[in-house]
């Protein structure tokens, strides 16, 4: 894998797992950014690096048979299981193909950009394709502000949980992740000039998904842990077994959520 290469790659079996993690664990917040947008009936909306297929499903339910959803990703095999009726599903890069002819209501981006070097150019794209009035909310984490697995680093377990996290934040570094990117959201939305900016953090602590999310996560990078001599193979499994045992209070980044309007 190159270092530009995205470290948790949608083809690894583990994705499901990991989207279904994610999703049970950000999807209401997400929720809560559209009903502040006005999220209705016979919106038309985008939702960028879509990964699985919840999230597109509901917003699908929220703008109904007169509205439409367009979920996108550079490896649409997961999002496809939401295409309906009212959803379509594409193959699409945001940061070098050419936004969708359509004009979209409310466009949705979550942990997308940390992970493209080229983010600001997406970021433009996402604007560009916007009607006037429509919404952006974008939706990314800031590891940099809360780097732990485990805030509460009581015994061994937490030391080498918070030891493979740390291991883990430096991959996605050296793969043109910017760790601290979430809290720089604001000030991109003022520069692209939308109005009605809004942000807020949302920082899960010891809540259920956190377990099924470390475990996937893990897996999916195990051999990267192991080729840069971050942890051992027993180190691994001892952490694995810590996790399934129930004896760490699991915590994520802090992940910021900015919404903003497109002028009239």
């Amino acid at each position: 894998m190159a270092d530009h290469d995205y470290l948790l790659d949608n083809r690894n079996t583990q994705a499901a797992r990991r989207f279904d993690a994610l999703s049970a664990l950000f999807d209401p917040v997400s929720l809560r950014q559209f009903a502040a947008c006005g999220l209705a009936e016979g919106w038309r909306c985008w939702e960028v690096g879509a990964g699985g297929p919840a999230l597109a499903r509901m917003m699908a339910e929220q703008v109904g048979d007169t509205g439409h959803v367009l979920a996108t990703d550079i490896d649409d095999s997961w999002a496809k299981a939401a295409t309906s009726r009212n959803i379509s599903v594409r193959r699409h890069d945001v940061v070098h193909d050419a936004p969708p002819d359509d004009r979209f209501d409310l466009i949705h981006a979550r942990l997308v950009l940390v992970h493209l070097p080229e983010r600001e150019r997406a970021l433009g794209h996402m604007v560009s394709a916007l009607k006037p009035g429509g919404w952006l909310v974008v939706e990314d984490a800031d590891p940099a502000l809360q780097p732990l697995s485990c805030i509460d680093e009581s015994g061994p377990e937490q030391a080498l949980a918070n030891k493979i996290r740390q291991g883990f934040r430096a991959l996605l570094a050296k793969r043109g992740a910017d760790i601290a990117f979430g809290r720089k959201l604001p000030r991109m939305f003022r520069q692209a000039g939308l109005a009605d900016i809004a942000a807020e953090a949302y920082f899960p602590i010891a809540l259920p998904p956190c377990q099924p999310l470390e475990m996937a996560t893990i897996a999916m990078i195990r051999d990267e842990l192991l080729s840069h001599g971050i942890a051992t193979a027993e180190e691994i499994g001892q952490h694995l077994e810590n996790v399934r045992a129930g004896k760490l209070d699991l915590s994520q980044p802090p992940m910021i959520s900015v919404r903003g309007r497109k002028p009239l």
